[in-house]
């Protein structure tokens, strides 16, 4: 299926005239949350914000996380959470 076949038929489309734009509402009205963000403001965080820090690793280790490509760092932090957990259980 082509662009073209999804596309709406124009003749389709409602006409938006005087009535429409009578009875049309502000997207603050609609949508309060979206429109108070600015553009390109993330929403509120899902899970626990994270803090960035500074950290020193050896080269060896580092390479070996980034060789398992995207989500290196959240690999990095779950290691470090089991190695954490393990170490609070004993």
């Amino acid at each position: 299926m082509s662009d073209r076949e999804n596309e709406t038929d124009r003749d389709e489309a409602p006409e938006l005239d005087e009535e429409w734009f009578k009875n049309a509402r502000k997207a603050s009205d609609v949508l309060p949350d979206l429109v108070a963000r600015g553009r390109g403001q993330r929403g509120p965080q899902k899970a626990a914000t994270k803090e960035r820090v500074t950290i020193r690793l050896d080269i060896d280790v580092l390479e070996a996380y980034r060789a398992g490509g995207r989500g290196w760092q959240t690999r990095l932090n779950d290691d470090l959470r089991a190695l954490k957990e393990k170490e609070m259980a004993h």
